[in-house]
């Protein structure tokens, strides 16, 4: 039999693409994953040993071992072709352990590394093949055994003082934090009232010619040091200004135009692909990986061979290669003309402990655009190398120009007296630069307290203004004053959470993920929305964890050890070490936690429903429910428990009827998933299902279910007829009055 030489990947799809492009000489074969790993059966490191780890096969991975070691055993050259990140790294250090010397015996192995799986990519990486990297190793090591401690130290704990089955987890908890203590804001924040003051004025010589303007000034002093708008304290205040300014004389005292330039943002890191993904296509952060990770390992475009369309995804780089960069710029000036291209731009990651020797996420060819390749792609896959490509050529295009004016406008003459100045805002844009291309969207509800979605407070570079000169009267056509409040920060939505946990350098790019959907499958957070909200368990978990382990809680302790194993990596600092300085006073922290602290009391794991038992009213006993949270989220049971088992579920109503049946559609959840679906109250019989959120009104088409689709659409189940705007009388996420109420 001809020897070969034997290409080791860790996924089948990859395999195929590999192979496709190094021909019948190699032998390309996938691992499957991790072929080794701590088993669960245990901590499995030993702590007085220097930590020394005992790792055991994967399930399923012994016949994949197997067939390797036959392809071995008949090769010369052995080359790792893992993902060129620690997690590539590991794994191809554990398939050489796994194999044994016996098996590697007069074998040659090589360390290939390519960002990108292209036929010139692979091609570069096998003529400049290297050795395997251990402070890698050693890095992915260090992560591994530490998470394992923190979770095998603290989970028995909290088992012993909370509740059996719960969890910790070095960067998890941190991440439940974050979502606890912006709850506790949102429950502190006291609501301040304001009176908004919005005109709309129109030119004396031709009342057609509108403008919106807003409250500025008062007597030259302006009232919010933050804002361009003065915002009246209450109504009796309010009153009186609407009175003047409906008696007042209106003339122009000012105009000011300048030239404002816009800069395109970075090409993608894994953090911002999430977050956009979730703000532009209500992807999570796993449905956006899995896409990602389809698009790089290669995808097969009519009857050529399979190629990669993206670069690897797991990275904290804004870099682009300087070859990308010249056939994007070519592309550009070839599609957009000169004036879109004028020299390449380099970014600076925002990311805290960002690693910069990868490239950002970009697509291996610009001429690969999405209108060309989407009938190979799924929907999803389509979606996300759609915001891929466009970011990458917008990064690379010039500034967006835009004469933005701003006018002021002296209301006198009303009956106090006082001089009111009034201003407008507008923007013309004079030239699209990347805006051609792409802009990038925005979280829908602001950080801030204070934050407006009312009309005088968008900005647009479209909005423009009417022709204005100083001195030019103009006169009232419309005034409205609106009592509004303050709003309390916004909850963490997935690409907020994701951008928090970058920000504070928690976490690394192939964790996000997972750190995000652990605690939703924890049950320490639940969804509103699309938003993260604590439940009454992760309340509890998190305010032990912060009493007891206050350095596993802190953010920048966390941060400092993702520092100090970015530094093993480097082959700066040993791990073994770094893990014994972490541990020694960790461990005390348990022993404290486990002696002295006292177990929670079950009732702040419970809240009364206002029902008593069935079960036990039956035998003449009198005794609430409550409603606790078990691995799948909220159900209701008998206070007594365990005394009385009896448990129901909790009914979640939207409102909305059931097109079938008529009943009461309600909200569901699936095990182990966080997203909801609805189904018919009369399921088993009726199994109408829907993914969707269901709006309350009818399809204006057919009068049938309309389901909410993307951000502000909606879609006919119905008969498929109307697939347009939503009504506007429903907001986005559930339903304004959805109910809940108590099935007993």
């Amino acid at each position: 039999m001809p020897v070969t030489d034997v290409v080791i990947v860790e996924s089948p799809a990859k395999a195929r693409t590999i192979g496709r492009f190094l021909g019948s000489e190699y032998d390309v074969i996938a691992t499957k994953g991790h072929m080794r790993g701590l088993s669960s059966k245990g901590m499995n490191v030993d702590i007085e040993n220097d930590f020394e780890p005992t790792y055991s096969l994967e399930r399923g991975s012994g016949v994949v071992l197997t067939e390797i070691k036959k392809k071995v055993r008949r090769a010369d050259i052995v080359y790792l072709a893992t993902d060129p990140d620690r997690e590539g790294e590991a794994i191809a250090w554990h398939l050489l352990e796994a194999l044994g010397p016996k098996a590697l015996a007069g074998k040659e192995v090589r360390r290939v590394v390519f960002h990108e799986i292209t036929r010139s990519a692979v091609d570069e990486a096998f003529a400049d093949h290297g050795v395997l990297d251990m402070d890698l190793v050693n890095a992915q090591q260090a992560r591994r055994i530490l998470d394992r401690l923190v979770g095998y130290k603290i989970s028995p704990v909290l088992w012993s003082k909370v509740r059996r089955g719960l969890s910790a987890g070095r960067v998890q908890s941190v991440a439940l934090r974050l979502t606890v203590d912006r709850e506790r804001e949102i429950e502190a924040f006291n609501p301040v009232e304001y009176w908004s003051v919005l005109t709309r004025l129109a030119k004396s010589v031709d009342a057609s010619l509108k403008f919106r303007a807003t409250l500025h000034a008062i007597d030259g002093k302006g009232g919010n040091a933050t804002s361009s708008r003065y915002l009246v304290n209450n109504q009796e205040e309010s009153a009186k200004l609407v009175a003047d300014l409906e008696a007042s004389a209106y003339r122009v005292t000012k105009v000011v135009k300048r030239e404002t330039k816009s800069r395109p943002t970075a090409p993608f890191t894994t953090s911002s692909l999430q977050q956009e993904a979730a703000r532009r296509l209500r992807f999570g952060a796993e449905r956006t990986m899995r896409a990602a990770q389809g698009l790089y390992e290669g995808i097969q475009l009519g009857s050529g061979d399979p190629v990669g369309l993206i670069t690897y995804m797991r990275t904290d780089s804004t870099n682009l290669a300087t070859a990308a960069v010249a056939e994007i710029g070519d592309f550009i000036k070839n599609k957009y003309g000169a004036d879109y291209f004028g020299r390449p731009r380099v970014y600076r990651t925002r990311s805290k402990n960002a690693q910069e020797a990868h490239e950002a996420i970009r697509a291996t060819s610009v001429m690969r655009t999405p209108e060309s390749i989407a009938t190979h792609l799924t929907s999803d896959q389509r979606s996300l190398y759609d915001l891929i490509w466009k970011r990458m050529v917008a990064s690379q295009m010039t500034d967006s120009i835009s004469d933005a004016t701003t006018v002021d406008i002296e209301a006198t003459g009303g009956p106090s007296g006082t001089s009111y100045t009034l201003r407008a805002t507008g923007s013309v844009l004079k030239f699209q630069g990347f805006r051609a291309v792409y802009v990038e969207a925005r979280d829908t509800i602001s950080d801030s307290d204070d934050s407006d979605d009312s009309e005088e407070n968008v900005s647009d570079t479209s909005r423009s203004l009417v022709p204005l000169d100083e001195g030019e009267a103009v006169n009232l056509d419309d005034l409205k004053s609106e009592q509004k409040f303050t709003r309390p920060p916004a909850r963490y939505s997935e690409a907020m959470l994701i951008r928090t946990l970058e920000e504070n350098g928690i976490g690394r790019p192939s964790t996000f993920a997972g750190i995000v959907s652990t605690i939703e499958k924890r049950v320490y957070v639940e969804r509103e929305g699309t938003r993260f909200k604590p439940t009454m368990l992760g309340i509890v978990v998190n305010d032990y964890l912060v009493q007891w382990f206050p350095d596993i809680m802190d953010t920048g302790f966390t941060a400092s050890m993702e520092e100090k194993l970015d530094e093993v990596s480097r082959g700066d600092i040993e791990w073994i070490p770094m893990l014994r300085e972490f541990y020694d006073p960790f461990d005390e922290t348990c022993s404290e936690a486990k002696e002295k602290s006292e177990r929670v009391s079950r009732s702040l794991l419970e809240r009364p429903t206002g029902e008593m038992c069935p079960t036990c009213a039956e035998e003449g006993n009198e005794n609430p429910l409550v409603i606790r949270i078990g691995r799948n989220g909220e159900f209701i049971g008998c206070s007594t428990f365990p005394a009385c088992k009896h448990t129901s579920n909790i009914r979640v109503e939207t409102g909305v009827k059931c097109p079938e049946t008529g009943g009461e559609l309600l909200e569901r959840k699936r095990r182990g998933r966080g997203r909801p679906f609805y189904g018919c109250e009369h399921y088993p019989d009726c199994e109408f299902t829907t993914d969707a959120r269901p709006l309350k009104e009818p399809c204006p088409e057919c009068g049938g279910l309309l389901v909410a689709r993307g951000r502000n659409g909606a879609k006919c189940v119905t008969t498929e007829d109307y697939d347009g705007p939503a009504p506007e009388a429903v907001s986005d996420g559930k339903s304004e009055d959805a109910s809940v109420s108590v099935v007993v």
